[in-house]
């Protein structure tokens, strides 16, 4: 990526913030609060603040004139290094307020990319974020070569500043296309890796940054992923194997935290990442219910959500943070409105067991209780046996091992491929008794479980609870 165009960091600089709020924008809490967390991620100092409530935006400063001049007066009083403001600003008027308050501007996304940018670990990740800020870039590139001159020559002779600009944009197009052709061989590469998995369950934790979903995976799985208490502070997708008692294994996988107005270019550039949340069999929504502001960020996230274009997908509720939250009218109110929903504390564990029973129940539609016959020379089958369910119990002979198994019926290729034998066990286990059928596919004296599984009385889907 280009030096001169790549979104400059901010680390260090001294900060004002700055939102304006229109009619139609209903806000609880503090307007700022949000900003500041995002300010602080990227590293800068907050010195100041500045709400303007108006009817519209200004075209040509963003803000009204007055309040333009009491931006600059803050800046001049604080030191200030920059002034970020919570809304998105077209090229022009980033440009006209910079000359306006005499220091450097950012706006919503360009903070946000900066804070991408400084966490993006893996490949993928750094992918994804340099295509966001080229893309984000490229129509401010004039406002980025203002140290080259620009001399006016007439019709036809043109500034070396203006040749530069149409070299830099070039090269950024080109850029731009070859992040696109990587990427796009890196989704495929994640699809393949995801669809690989398809005898195991899979869940994913999705939420609003900050919501805890990192600490949660750890406290389920011992996964000892990073959590810290920051924005944005897991940006790669991680999977941990976790264990479901009276179920068997799963796996589970954090990924990238969303946001109010999350840039639609990030949404894209991280397509591959969000994969295993598109492919997941149960959504864990991971909601921070100590936030003010949490049915607010429930509804960005599901906003995310139907963008990605995953809002059909089954989801479980998860109101995280009971233990930090001092009111509980307001955990009251939520649970009003989202009765499904399973309050924890990742800290405490409490909540969790009801947690680990609530996602069982809602995978448990294709769940199997069976007893299989392998061969004792067959480990692997064995292995993909307690990998993949809760073995119950076995019985060893010389020749045969019979296994009681409690297993998804996604997993059940490689015990139909290996097996001795397999037998459903619908009326010692309380299923129906015609839900043991026949399976062409079996042993002839085998059956299987098919059909009439237990209802899946799980999580609320994402239309139950919007």
């Amino acid at each position: 990526m280009l030096e001169e165009t790549s979104l400059g960091r901010v680390e260090n600089e001294r900060s004002v913030l700055a939102r304006l709020i229109q009619p139609d924008q209903q806000i609880t809490g503090d307007p700022l609060e949000e900003l500041e967390g995002l300010a602080v991620t990227a590293g800068t100092e907050v010195v100041g603040q500045l709400i303007q409530r108006r009817a519209r935006p200004d075209q040509k400063t963003f803000f009204g004139k007055g309040k333009v001049e009491e931006l600059a007066a803050i800046v001049q009083q604080r030191n200030a290094d920059l002034v970020i403001v919570d809304n998105d600003l077209s090229p022009g008027q980033v440009r006209n307020l910079e000359k306006a308050i005499e220091t450097k501007v950012l706006d919503r996304t360009e903070l946000i990319l900066d804070i991408f940018a400084a966490g993006a670990q893996t490949y993928e990740a750094r992918l994804a974020v340099e295509l966001a800020q080229l893309e984000y870039s490229l129509p401010r590139l004039k406002r980025m070569w203002t140290h080259l001159s620009r001399q006016s020559m007439g019709v036809g002779m043109r500034g070396p500043g203006e040749k530069q600009l149409e070299v830099d944009r070039r090269l950024a197009l080109k850029r731009i296309h070859d992040l696109k052709t990587e990427l796009s061989k890196v989704e495929r590469r994640r699809e393949r890796q995801v669809a690989a998995r398809s005898d195991t369950a899979t869940v994913s934790l999705v939420g609003y940054t900050n919501a805890g979903k990192s600490t949660l995976m750890n406290a389920l799985t011992d996964a000892d992923v990073l959590a810290e208490n920051r924005l944005f502070a897991t940006l790669d997708t991680r999977t941990r194997r976790w264990h479901l008692n009276n179920w068997g294994s799963v796996l589970l996988s954090d990924t990238v935290g969303f946001i109010r107005d999350l840039p639609h270019g990030l949404v894209a550039s991280f397509k591959a990442t969000l994969e295993e949340a598109r492919q997941a069999d149960l959504l864990l929504h991971v909601a921070d219910a100590s936030n003010p502001q949490v049915l607010e960020q429930i509804t960005a996230v599901y906003k995310v959500l139907e963008e990605i274009g995953i809002e059909q997908k089954d989801t479980l509720l998860v109101l995280n943070k009971i233990d930090q939250s001092d009111s509980p009218e307001q955990l009251e109110r939520v649970l009003d409105r989202y009765p499904l929903a399973v309050p924890v504390s990742a800290v405490t564990g409490k909540g969790l067991p009801d947690l680990s029973d609530a996602v069982g129940r809602a995978l448990g539609s294709e769940f199997l209780d069976l007893e299989v016959d392998v061969d004792p020379s067959n480990g692997k089958l064995l292995s993909h046996l307690a990998a993949t369910g809760e073995v119950l119990s076995q019985i060893v002979d010389e020749h045969v091992i019979t296994v009681h198994v409690r297993m998804p019926a996604r997993a059940m290729g490689e015990v139909k491929r290996t097996a001795m034998a397999i037998r459903g066990l619908p009326e010692e286990r309380g299923l129906p008794e015609d839900s043991a059928q026949a399976d062409p596919l079996l042993a002839p004296e085998a059956t299987t479980v098919a059909g009439d599984a237990p209802a899946k009385p799980g999580g609320p889907t994402t239309s139950e609870v919007a």
